[in-house]
């Protein structure tokens, strides 16, 4: 009797198993849903829509903008920034982004009140006043840690809702010398900054109403399955213990701690480089100073677009070497009106440049890091803040104003190298066994 062979058809499984893929949304600000698939949960009102949130955090940064230059800088700053970079990951394990929402703007609204008392310049209180930042500076990390990563975690949009956010970090901190002084006592403003405070925490909260502890944990195991950051997959410096484990954390932590310190040395001496090496009016000299910051808090809105289309690689090189090239007609050439130009677009191509590693972490770390690795690195950006314009001034001491504006330009190169080390850390990742470059593409 003759066998009958099965065919290839007969042979073929009835259940095939196929690869996860990611839920379509008509939402133009909507999550990766693979990564994200509880805020399409229509058991709570639609889970609080995206564009809210986008709205909620970027008043949020905007808030945090203006605190940020009305406070000043302070050694201490970075140590409440820190702590909040540290618990920033076990809040949001315990009560979620809800919990964010909650317990920062109530750090913030400490502030603004001790602040507004406390705060008197040259009275034995204000000694007290860097310790009162030290609260303040804890809601700030617990904010700009936990948005930055919600922000790049986003699907399509990620580049532009990172530009909105940090833009509206920079708009502000332009505004708020302004708007702190504007004919009005100076405790007066503190009142105002209590408001938004509080304001903040209305707009927050509902926003992230229904994103608690459990919520938290469901998008971190949903994103497991069809992960698609492959860094995972990367053998980690050492046996993973965390964000440490990679390193992606510790080249973006490098990036922020100069990329920062420059930004808040070129800031903080703008001023004094026009009225001393230009020779320029006051009035210019606070227009370059505020020119340099509404340039950044534009160029991080609309260069968005230019990324999404360039890809992430591409761009950031091009808007770096350009910003290069703004400092160095800033250096050399004297003339007041040139100097207040270059100041803006130096602002303009230097803006997107913070958002970009914050993208860099969250396409390369598994989500359950994220928080914990934006935070970490972000905080370690914060001590460069505080530090470069310490440093700047004592370059100014020994070199000169002029010595000191060529060594910020040698600085931007050091960034330059900086980020084509952390290309070449993300080029040659595997995935689902096929070699990528995630820096390719801008869209995820």
């Amino acid at each position: 009797m003759e066998r009958t062979v099965p065919s290839q058809t007969e042979r073929r499984p009835l259940l095939r198993r196929l690869s996860p893929r990611p839920v379509e949304d008509d939402d133009q600000l909507s999550e990766s849903a693979a990564c994200h698939a509880h805020e399409h949960d229509t058991s709570h009102d639609a889970s609080a829509g995206i564009t809210s949130k986008v709205f909620a955090t970027s008043f949020s940064f905007l808030l945090l903008g203006l605190m940020a230059s009305t406070a000043g800088v302070f050694v201490l700053s970075p140590v409440g920034y820190l702590a909040g970079a540290c618990l920033n990951e076990p809040i949001h394990r315990r009560f979620g982004q809800r919990g964010i929402a909650v317990i920062a703007p109530i750090c913030q609204i400490f502030f603004t009140v001790l602040a507004s008392i406390r705060y008197e310049p040259g009275e034995v209180d204000f000694l007290v006043f860097p310790l009162i930042i030290v609260v303040g500076n804890f809601g700030f990390g617990l904010l700009h840690g936990s948005w930055s990563a919600w922000a790049g975690s986003l699907g399509r949009r990620t580049n532009i809702v990172q530009g909105l956010l940090h833009g509206s970090f920079a708009l502000g901190a332009g505004l708020g010398p302004f708007l702190a002084v504007w004919e009005a006592p100076w405790w007066q403003w503190w009142y105002v900054l209590l408001g938004a405070a509080i304001l903040q925490g209305v707009v927050l909260c509902w926003a992230f109403r229904f994103e608690d502890g459990r919520r938290y944990h469901e998008a971190s195991e949903t994103s497991r399955p069809s992960e698609q950051h492959a860094a995972s997959r990367e053998p980690p410096v050492v046996r993973p213990r965390g964000a440490l484990g990679y390193s992606v954390t510790w080249i973006c932590a490098a990036y922020f701690l100069v990329y920062a310190g420059t930004e808040a040395a070129i800031s903080g001496w703008i001023a004094t480089f026009m009225l001393r090496a230009r020779h320029a009016n006051t009035q210019l000299a606070i227009l370059s100073s505020s020119g340099f910051w509404f340039g950044m808090a534009a160029g991080r809105i609309l260069l968005g677009l230019a990324t999404d289309k360039l890809g992430i690689r591409t761009a950031t090189v091009s808007y770096l070497v350009i910003a290069i090239v703004s400092q160095g007609i800033f250096t050399l050439v004297d003339h007041a009106i040139v100097s207040v130009i270059a100041t803006v677009l130096l602002g303009f191509f230097l803006g997107p440049l913070f958002p970009f590693g914050i993208i860099m972490i969250t396409r390369l770390l598994p989500k359950e890091l994220h928080v914990r690795a934006v935070s970490l690195a972000a905080a370690v950006g914060k001590v460069g803040a505080a530090f470069g314009p310490l440093v700047m001034g004592s370059l100014v001491q020994s070199l000169g104003l002029l010595g000191s504006q060529m060594i910020l330009l040698m600085i931007l190169v050091v960034i330059l190298l900086i980020l084509c080390l952390s290309f070449k850390a993300a080029r040659y990742i595997e995935r689902d066994g096929e070699t990528v470059d995630p820096t390719e593409h801008a869209t995820g």
